[in-house]
């Protein structure tokens, strides 16, 4: 499958093995001063454990242009399907190790 993009035509490929894509219902967020780290994670009930099952590495601005690109879209969803409520704000307690800066 490929995707063009703009005026300037980028095409995007997407083979067999990205297709499906990776669930999520955790994302973890890190930042240093030249990158943030984004780690989508599953966390399965009765497990003590969670998995990361992705991590994506973004530069400050693509990390802001991926936050415009996210709330314009949830902007759109809304108006076409109505307000995605929140159902409580959960903190979750996470054990990554030893903070570190990159």
């Amino acid at each position: 499958m490929t995707k063009a993009l703009n005026k300037n035509k980028i095409d995007i490929e997407l083979d067999n093995e990205t297709i499906d894509g990776v669930y999520s219902n955790l994302v973890v967020i890190n930042h240093s001063a030249s990158e943030f780290v984004l780690d989508f994670v599953i966390i399965v009930p009765g497990s003590p454990k969670a998995k990361v099952k992705s991590r994506v590495i973004l530069t400050p601005e693509h990390a802001k242009r991926l936050n415009l690109a996210l709330n314009e879209n949830i902007l759109r969803f809304e108006q076409s399907s109505g307000e995605i409520k929140l159902k409580e704000k959960k903190n979750i307690p996470i054990n990554f190790g030893p903070k570190g800066e990159a």
